[in-house]
């Protein structure tokens, strides 16, 4: 199966609005193909304001977030990778959801054959 991140982050995201609050991203910045502006990332982690009012023409697909922004006054696209949202969380009160580290979401596909199974064995315990 695909992974199921990429429609929790959609989910969460018109949850958060529904409820009246601010949706913010925490994203990985150090993750490929990102595109934010230099100087945003503390700590190899930057969070993102996804509020309509903060934002212009909101992208979320599969594979990736995609929305324009304001950064000290300058236009700035911004492009994040799927793989690299670490959360989705309202500002006013943090309820949202943490995510796996890329490559740890049990549902998503593998081709590997030699990977451990995705679902639980039993063992026998004396």
């Amino acid at each position: 199966m695909t992974s199921s991140k990429p429609y929790l982050v959609r989910a969460l995201y018109e949850w958060i609005l529904d409820n009246g609050n601010t949706p913010y991203i925490l994203v990985d910045a150090n993750g490929e193909l990102i595109s934010i502006p230099a100087g945003i990332a503390s700590d190899g982690k930057v969070v993102l304001n996804l509020a309509p009012a903060a934002i212009q023409n909101l992208e979320m697909t599969n594979e990736f977030v995609s929305f324009s922004a304001r950064f000290n006054g300058a236009s700035e696209q911004i492009f994040v990778p799927v793989s690299s949202l670490l959360a989705i969380y309202a500002r006013e009160n943090g309820e949202g959801m943490m995510f796996p580290a890329d490559g740890d979401d049990p549902a998503s596909s593998t081709d590997d054959a030699s990977a451990k199974p995705k679902s639980p064995t039993l063992t026998v315990v004396k």
